[in-house]
């Protein structure tokens, strides 16, 4: 059974910067999109970035409009690791921000990770 792993949370002052890493002990690791969602308190969970790998060294992401040009999501697929580079953190970034994993076919992500909150003092 697999897992993911997420780390680097914390508390940050607005326009400051956090890395988010999500460690993955799953199967063929390559083969699953890895996406970063959040929840804010009393807010739906809503997505954030994704990574699918396309091709050899290739990789498509895409991102919420909300974080678009301030959010960097990446992977290694040897070290079973994707990242996600906050930058210019407003206070409205605010969450617990989860990493999930989908295999490529799936209509559903079969790995989820425990959570790691992010808070932006304004």
């Amino acid at each position: 059974q697999g897992q993911l792993v997420e780390s680097g949370g914390g508390l940050v002052q607005a326009g400051g910067s956090l890395r988010l890493s999500c460690a993955a002990s799953i199967p063929t690791f390559s083969m699953y999109t890895m996406d970063w969602f959040r929840q804010a308190p009393g807010k739906e969970r809503e997505f954030v970035a994704g990574i699918t790998r396309i091709g050899s060294n290739t990789y498509y992401a895409d991102y919420a409009d909300s974080v678009k040009g301030r959010f960097t999501i990446s992977r290694d697929d040897t070290k079973n690791t994707v990242w996600l580079q906050m930058k210019s953190l407003k206070y409205e970034d605010t969450a617990d921000y989860y990493c999930a994993a989908k295999k490529k076919g799936s209509s559903s992500h079969g790995y989820w990770g425990q959570g790691t909150q992010v808070t932006v003092s304004s």
